[in-house]
């Protein structure tokens, strides 16, 4: 696990090529704000992360029965990823913050239109 990175990575890349291309702007890794969101914008509030499918458990009650080796120690580690994610967004939404997770999978080139389309649609208003 010590070769995965937690920064700068293709998925944020492509996750950053989209909210700019829906002319959403935003600072890359906005500090001080809770569970340190991939890009956001702190005057609107707006905190965006980049969920990989399993880190974040995508589809969590399938993709949990897939795991073969180191059962134990993944189910565990995943299931307290989604455990945060879920209270990182708890608390930064009652501190008013508009909090946005796009799946990595939205993220593909098939599917980047869509997603760039329902990010202009959602926030026409935050330039």
């Amino acid at each position: 696990m010590s070769r995965i990175k937690g920064k700068l990575t293709k998925v944020e890349e492509r996750g950053w090529a989209a909210l700019k291309l829906a002319g959403i702007r935003f600072r890359k890794h906005p500090s001080g704000v809770l569970g340190k969101p991939d890009a956001g914008n702190k005057s609107k509030k707006l905190a965006i992360f980049f969920d990989s499918e399993f880190w974040h458990g995508h589809d969590w009650e399938r993709q949990r029965g897939t795991i073969k080796s180191n059962r134990k120690f993944w189910v565990k580690k995943i299931e307290r990823n989604i455990a945060r994610d879920k209270e990182v967004n708890r608390r930064l939404r009652k501190q008013g913050w508009t909090v946005i997770r796009i799946w990595e999978r939205d993220l593909t080139p098939s599917r980047l239109e869509k997603t760039v389309r329902k990010l202009k649609s959602r926030f026409s208003n935050i330039h």
